[in-house]
C-alpha cells in the first residue's frame, strides 16, 4: 500500500476517535456541572478537560478566564483549535476524501454526511439549545463510522491501518482522562471521611466511568461501591473492557503485526512490550509506584508508538 493512503486512513480515524472523545469528556463535564457543587469545584472541572488536552495556552490566547461557555465554545466550535470537534470531524473528512478509493462508498458516505451534518447543526444553532444532545450526536457518528468500516470494508491494510488509528488515539485519550481526573483529587483520592466528601466521590468516579461508557460495566464486574482503585484496574487493566489501556493495546499489537514490514520489527516490540506490562500487571503495584507516574510513562511510550508507526509507514514528515 502507498504510505500516502496508508496515512489518510490512520489519520482519518484517528480524527474520528479524537471527536468523539472531546464529546464524551465535554459532555460528562456538562453533565455534572448541573449538580449542585461550589464555584470552584466547577473551576477544576472545565480546567481537566484543557489540561487532558493540553489546550491551556492556546485556550487563554483568546480567552481571559475558563468559563464553562469559554471551553465549550473552545472545544466544540473553535477551527483554529485543532483538537475541536469541528477541526476534527474537518480533517476526518479531508482525509476520507483524499482515499475514498480505498474506502467502500458507504465508508465515505458516513464521513461525509457527518461533515455536512455538523456544519449545519452549528448554524441553526442546536449545539446552544441541547448540548447534551449533541455530544450524543457525535459519539453516535463516530460509532456509525466504525461500525460501517468493520461492516463493509474488506479487512486488509487499509483497514488495519484505520484500526490501528483509533486504537492508538483512543489509548492516548484514556491514559489522559485518567491521569487528569484521578490528579484533580490530590491526596484525597481515596474519599474524604464526611458524607459529604463521599457524596462528592460518588459523582466524580461515576463521570468519570460514563465518559468512557463504563458505568453500567463497572456495576457488573464489581457489584459493589465505586472505588478509585477499581476504577483505575478497570480502565488500565480489564481486557475485556472497550476503552481500557490494555484493550486498545491489544488492537494496537493484532494491526500492527498484519501490517508489518521490514523496518517496523522493533515498532512491534516495543508495543508487544508495552501489552505485555498490561495483561501482567497489577493496579495495587500501580498505585504503589503512582499513578501520575505510570501514566505520564504510558503517554510518552505511546507518543514514541505513534511517531514510530508514522517513520515505519507513513508520509515523511520532513
Amino acid at each position: 500500500m502507498l504510505s500516502r493512503t496508508a496515512d489518510h486512513l490512520y489519520w482519518m480515524s484517528r480524527y474520528t476517535e479524537r471527536a468523539e472523545n472531546t464529546a464524551r469528556m465535554l459532555d460528562v463535564n456538562y453533565q455534572t456541572s448541573l449538580l449542585p457543587q461550589s464555584a470552584e469545584v466547577a473551576q477544576l472541572g472545565w480546567q481537566g478537560v484543557l489540561s487532558i488536552s493540553e489546550l491551556r495556552p492556546a485556550y487563554f490566547q483568546k480567552h481571559d478566564a475558563i468559563t464553562p461557555e469559554g471551553v465549550m465554545e473552545f472545544m466544540v466550535k473553535d477551527e483554529s483549535n485543532p483538537s475541536s470537534i469541528v477541526s476534527c470531524l474537518k480533517a476526518a473528512r479531508e482525509n476520507a476524501r483524499a482515499v475514498r478509493g480505498a474506502l467502500t462508498t458507504e465508508s465515505w458516505e458516513t464521513q461525509n454526511t457527518t461533515w455536512l451534518d455538523v456544519l449545519r447543526m452549528l448554524r441553526q444553532g442546536e449545539f446552544e439549545r441541547d448540548p447534551g444532545q449533541f455530544f450524543e450526536w457525535v459519539k453516535f457518528r463516530s460509532h456509525l463510522s466504525r461500525g460501517v468500516t468493520q461492516g463493509t470494508m474488506l479487512q486488509d491494510e487499509a483497514y488495519h491501518f484505520l484500526r490501528l488509528g483509533t486504537f492508538l488515539e483512543r489509548a492516548d485519550n484514556t491514559a489522559r482522562l485518567v491521569d487528569v481526573k484521578f490528579h484533580a483529587m490530590n491526596s484525597e483520592f481515596f474519599g474524604g471521611g464526611t458524607e459529604e466528601h463521599q457524596e462528592y466521590d460518588f459523582y466524580h468516579w461515576s463521570a468519570i466511568l460514563r465518559s468512557v461508557s463504563a458505568f453500567e460495566v463497572y456495576r457488573k464486574v464489581y457489584r459493589n461501591v465505586i472505588k478509585p482503585e477499581r476504577v483505575a484496574e478497570l480502565l488500565i487493566l480489564r481486557a475485556d473492557m472497550p476503552r481500557s489501556l490494555h484493550a486498545s493495546l491489544v488492537e494496537v499489537v493484532n494491526n500492527l503485526s498484519k501490517v508489518a514490514n521490514d523496518q517496523s520489527a522493533e515498532t512491534l516490540r516495543r508495543a508487544g512490550k508495552l501489552l505485555a506490562e498490561l495483561q501482567y500487571g497489577r493496579v495495587d503495584e500501580i498505585l504503589a509506584t503512582g499513578l501520575h507516574a505510570y501514566l505520564t510513562q504510558f503517554l510518552d511510550r505511546i507518543n514514541e508508538l505513534g511517531m514510530r508507526v508514522s517513520q515505519d509507514f507513513l508520509v515523511p514528515t520532513n
